[in-house]
């Protein structure tokens, strides 16, 4: 077992190690969830033509909520365009042309899964056949960007994370093999004396299982705190660390930490228990 500072040192570098871990976990989490909310933001316009009338129009927006890839959706009339316009030019145009010359128009923003030019040109297709829809206008060189851009980010990611979790484990197994090393002699005695395999190992296992669950809870504690400083710094955080992301990351440090601890712990005790008495001098 570890005493003292061996065991206050094997505690911390493992919460340090679990920290970073589970920051490269929220981030991949994060990612997915920033994805979609950039996805999310992209506006479908469609110009109506200049005969539509408003009842027209709204029964046109009651059908097109009905479809599967629409998440929200905004009529803007004529006299709604003319009067947004106005106040961004700072003059009325209506009043030197002699007549509105804004079109109607209908501004929805998709769901994520269909927020890509593939998905969009079917869309557009099926949108033209009516014969209210004059033109639909998207930024699909924008969309293929951030696509683009946004898988790359997601790619790299997993390998960080793939890297670093067999980084964590290297690096726990380390700490955890000093502190099984400084007690080989101990092992080995209890070899003699008949202890089964088992019982030699249980001490071990149950330090391990301390260690490790203390240095979760350590860092979960920490990455908590993290959030909540991002939280209070802007609070729209929130709309990508979520409640489940958060309990998914606090849960992956959670049983990482209890998992690898065992793992190096149970290892390093069976090299020791292997050796003979001649090889324990010599390492």
């Amino acid at each position: 077992m570890h005493h003292g500072l061996q065991g206050v040192t094997l505690c911390i570098s493992t919460a340090l190690v679990l920290i970073l871990v589970g920051m490269v976990t929220l981030s991949v989490l994060t990612a997915r969830n920033l994805s979609a909310y950039v996805k999310e933001n992209f506006t479908v316009t469609l110009m109506l033509g200049e005969t539509i009338t408003g009842t027209e129009a709204q029964r046109l927006c009651k059908d097109l909520k009905k479809r599967p890839y629409i998440s929200h959706i905004l009529y803007i009339s004529k006299e709604q365009a003319l009067k947004e316009q106005t106040e961004a030019m700072g003059t009325d145009p209506s009043e030197f042309l002699g007549i509105n010359p804004f079109l109607a128009s209908i501004e929805f923003r998709l769901r994520a899964d269909y927020a890509n030019t593939d998905s969009l040109k079917i869309i557009a297709k099926s949108l033209k056949r009516n014969e209210s829809v004059t033109d639909i206008i998207y930024p699909s060189d924008l969309i293929d960007t951030v696509n683009n851009n946004l898988q790359k980010i997601n790619l790299v990611l997993l390998i960080l994370a793939v890297l670093l979790a067999c980084v964590s484990f290297s690096l726990i197994n380390n700490t955890v093999k000093l502190g099984v090393y400084a007690r080989r002699f101990n092992i080995h005695t209890m070899k003699l004396v008949g202890a089964s395999w088992g019982f030699i190992r249980r001490p071990f296992l149950g330090n391990a299982l301390g260690v490790g669950l203390l240095a979760a809870i350590i860092a979960d504690g920490i990455l908590a705190l993290g959030i909540y400083a991002l939280y209070t710094y802007e609070e729209s955080v929130l709309m990508v660390v979520t409640p489940e992301v958060m309990v998914i990351t606090g849960a992956v440090v959670f049983l990482l930490g209890i998992i690898i601890t065992l793992l190096c712990a149970f290892f390093s005790v069976n090299k020791f228990l292997r050796m003979k008495a001649g090889d324990l001098y010599k390492i």
